[in-house]
């Protein structure tokens, strides 16, 4: 987008989506990680693993989004 044509709702809009990525897969992350935890009886392995992962993707995703808004596509 040039910046003639950028709005400030645009603006608010990539960042909740940023917000919402990296927190729902951080949150993501936790829920499996405690679950599997539970299920395998290995307390602290999965959560911290799912955990990493969940940030990792978060992340990933996050980036995606930014390279969107700011290619000028």
């Amino acid at each position: 987008m040039s910046r003639k044509q950028r709005h400030p709702l645009q603006a608010m809009t990539a960042m909740s989506m940023i917000l919402s990525q990296l927190v729902g897969s951080v949150l993501l992350g936790l829920f499996l990680g405690r679950w599997l935890d539970q299920k395998f009886g290995t307390e602290p392995l999965f959560l911290i693993l799912c955990l990493l992962l969940g940030l990792g993707a978060g992340i990933y995703a996050m980036l995606r989004t930014v390279r969107h808004y700011f290619s000028g596509e």
